[in-house]
């Protein structure tokens, strides 16, 4: 490349950044604690309002993870989780509804490919490392904690 070439490349790059609008940590990372915190709230208010109506509080707790997983397949399904997504950002990936939205947008995106090779293959798409990994992590530390145990250091 020549000087000239060089020069006008750097030109460009510098136009580049200076166009490049910034982006606003603070505002992002207020509505992620903000929208996170709602997502965490229902989940609370659905937990209180099942062991209120008389559902015991270990099967409540158990019921839990299962309806807020429904809660965020169908507002994925229905597109208002993406909407949630684009104002909350973050917020809306750690919560569990966040797994179920993982879930169901590949298989709602790839659904025109077919069952077997749309749905259900692209399903897994991002869910499938978490799966593994989580699966495989809680192996090993249940193993560290056998081992722990067996040698009496716990």
């Amino acid at each position: 490349m020549s000087k000239k070439e060089e020069k006008i490349l750097n030109q460009f790059q510098d136009l580049s950044k200076q166009a490049k609008p910034k982006p606003k940590y603070l505002k992002n990372i207020l509505l992620a604690f903000i929208v996170g915190g709602i997502i965490c709230t229902i989940g609370q208010l659905i937990l209180n309002m099942l062991i209120k109506y008389g559902v015991p509080e270990d099967a409540a707790k158990k019921w839990l993870p299962i309806i807020m997983v429904f809660l965020g397949a169908l507002l994925t399904g229905l597109g208002v989780y993406d909407k949630i997504a684009n104002f909350g950002g973050a917020g809306t990936v750690v919560p569990i509804t966040g797994f179920a939205n993982a879930m169901v947008a590949p298989a709602i995106e790839f659904k025109k490919e077919g069952f077997v090779f749309g749905v259900a293959a692209k399903m897994f798409t991002i869910a499938g490392p978490v799966l593994v990994y989580g699966i495989g992590t809680s192996v090993l530390v249940g193993l560290v904690y056998y081992l722990l145990k067996l040698f009496g250091f716990m």
